[in-house]
């Protein structure tokens, strides 16, 4: 069956001059979205959490850049807005550390704005359809790595996600959830077991969010429940998303994937990520190379603005870690389902981009 036009969940578009997102901050209380029309204003987005998820940020940061450049005096000097466009793309990159596709879609509009000669009107206009193209282009590819990891979910399976890989992570239809989405539509009978998602929140909040307004059969449940339901055989395979991938096909994805991980193989369950190739980085050897962000501490010290903890504890809020390849079943992306010996399959994927 196919998804109802009206159900489908456009997370980022470029409308009339602005980036318009829908505000993951306050769902699933409220739906309502979020105008940018000051680059600076994207920066902050994504900074805050308003856009979050490894493709999503790198579409709003290519909504960004271009945003910033349309807004650059048209007298400008060559020299001027090339600095002023380096500058853009400088205050986008130390946004977030971790995801790789922020890096990818900011290496991808330099490129774009390096091959388009001219004053600052064509610059800009190419840089415009650049970023739409990458938003278009993200939501294809999603596609694509939801048709390509549909066999891996067996109808009838018991399925558990970690944080959000949905739609909302993505331009639109998601990773891990586009797979799932994807067996959904072709009719296999599903249920997914939602992790909470400490300290965010984004299972409980987005991915639940998601999965109900599609009536894909869905529980929620604690993060420090999910070995316990593996034990009680109630867990076929585990799907998640994914930040950045090394080259060896280490994996950094929200905080607690990795303690997942090892509880999955431990019960003998299959763990599959899903993501696009631009979630990969080819220049990093390993899992250790990967920058993991660490967050306000209030995330953990507070829920819903009032504070849980006693004042002045210590905190330590990373916001990622890593989940070492041997754990690894298989990475699902557009170009294919990559298995073991990942090094490998990588390099062949990545070369044939």
């Amino acid at each position: 069956m196919q998804i109802k036009e009206e159900l489908e969940i456009r997370t980022i578009l470029w409308q009339e001059g602005a980036v318009v997102m829908i505000d993951q901050r306050a769902l699933p209380l409220l739906e309502r979205h979020v105008t940018c029309t000051d680059y600076h204003a994207v920066i902050a987005a994504i900074k805050d959490l308003t856009i979050r998820g490894a493709p999503a940020i790198g579409v709003a940061a290519a909504m960004g850049i271009a945003l910033g450049v349309r807004r650059l005096p048209d007298a400008s000097a060559p020299e001027n807005f090339h600095a002023a466009f380096d500058e853009i793309c400088r205050q986008f990159a130390a946004a977030r550390p971790t995801a790789r596709n922020l890096f990818w879609a900011i290496e991808r509009m330099r490129r774009c704005f390096d091959e388009t000669a001219g004053s600052l009107r064509p610059i800009r206009e190419a840089l415009i359809a650049e970023a739409i193209r990458i938003g278009e282009e993200d939501i294809a590819i999603n596609r694509r790595l939801g048709r390509n990891g549909r066999e891996l979910i067996p109808d009838g399976a018991r399925i558990l996600t970690h944080c959000n890989a949905g739609a909302l992570a993505t331009a639109g239809y998601g990773t891990a959830l586009g797979v799932i989405r994807t067996a959904w539509e072709e009719g296999k009978k599903l249920h997914v077991y939602v992790d909470e998602t400490r300290p965010v929140l984004q299972g409980a909040r987005l991915t639940a969010w998601e999965l109900m307004r599609e009536a894909i059969p869905c529980t929620l449940i604690a993060d420090n429940m999910a070995g316990f339901l593996m034990q009680r055989g109630e867990v076929d395979l585990v799907i998640v998303g994914a930040d950045r991938i090394a080259a060896n096909g280490d994996t950094a994805n929200k905080i607690g994937t990795y303690a997942i991980a090892v509880l999955a193989r431990a019960h003998g369950i299959p763990l599959y990520i899903a993501a696009p190739l631009s979630t990969i980085d080819p220049a990093l050897a390993d899992g250790g190379l990967i920058p993991i962000e660490e967050r306000d501490p209030a995330e953990l010290t507070h829920c819903g603005g009032v504070r849980t903890a006693p004042e002045g504890v210590s905190v330590w809020n990373p916001a990622f870690d890593v989940t070492p390849h041997a754990l690894i079943t298989a990475i699902v992306t557009e170009a294919g389902v990559i298995r073991p010996p990942f090094a490998e399959g990588i390099r062949k994927a990545w070369s044939a981009k």
